[in-house]
């Protein structure tokens, strides 16, 4: 598939995860007007090692306007505040105090200045959640978005504009755990797909007691060993939600805090 047909601004669209990092070009509409390419997120993992991947992937891509990013951490205003799955050498799921390095270059990385550097483009950045959530809200109420990967992501809507971001996946959540450590992919594998599907639905219950959402989105990788086990008040979404919410990015007022 080429550009050549399809309305312009084309956005580069980036979703950057803890075992992979993918990319597409979305035409005005949002739709893709090439097949997605993905590198597996290497560690450890530093900012340069981003940079050259985004690079890596938009030399495989057809040409594009603006770039769109999703982060797995805390953005505000093209910064990274948080980088919770790149802070340690042997990245997620490694239960070791981060390491000192890493951290210092994460905090305060700033991300948008970086890419728009190397491309010669402009870019938007926020965390991965939000940009898979607003692909795939309705915009009425209070909505949540969870996504489960290799660890948990969140983001919250009001009334179809992002809300402030909420760390959820951060806060304790039993036997001295955090909801990322309980229902991440190191935590799938070791307890096995029963004990985390019960998890899953402990941690949904705290959220509706917690939030009041009108309705909850899950998406991520695992989200598939979910269907068929929880209410009805639960949407699944597609993973390629968080390249197609891109586009969604440049929309005026979605994102206060680009």
């Amino acid at each position: 598939m080429t550009s050549d047909t399809h309305e312009k601004p084309l956005t580069l669209a980036v979703d950057v995860g803890g075992t992979g990092i993918k990319a597409s070009v979305l035409d005005k509409d949002g739709q893709m007007v090439a097949d997605r390419v993905r590198i597996t997120t290497p560690y450890p993992f530093r900012p340069k090692n981003l940079v050259e991947i985004v690079g890596e992937l938009s030399s495989k891509l057809p040409s594009y306007d603006r770039v769109s990013l999703g982060f797995p951490g805390v953005i505000r205003k093209g910064k990274v505040l948080t980088a919770p799955h790149f802070v340690s050498l042997g990245g997620p799921g490694i239960k070791v105090e981060p390491d000192q390095e890493l951290l210092k270059l994460w905090t305060g990385f700033d991300l948008n200045k970086e890419i728009s550097s190397l491309l010669s483009k402009p870019v938007r950045s926020a965390n991965d959640a939000e940009l898979q959530g607003i692909a795939v809200i309705e915009g009425k109420g209070l909505e949540l978005v969870l996504t489960l990967g290799t660890g948990l992501g969140s983001a919250l809507f009001y009334e179809g504009s992002v809300a402030p971001h909420l760390e959820l996946a951060h806060h304790p959540f039993r036997k001295g755990e955090t909801y990322n450590d309980q229902l991440g992919n190191a935590a799938l594998e070791k307890v096995g797909k029963e004990k985390w599907r019960s998890r899953v639905e402990m941690a949904i219950r705290n959220f509706e007691i917690l939030l009041n959402y009108d309705k909850c989105y899950i998406g991520g990788g695992n989200a598939e060993f979910l269907e068929g086990y929880l209410d009805e008040k639960i949407t699944f979404v597609k993973n390629i939600a968080g390249i197609l919410g891109g586009i969604k990015l440049w929309e005026e007022g979605l994102f206060p805090q680009v």
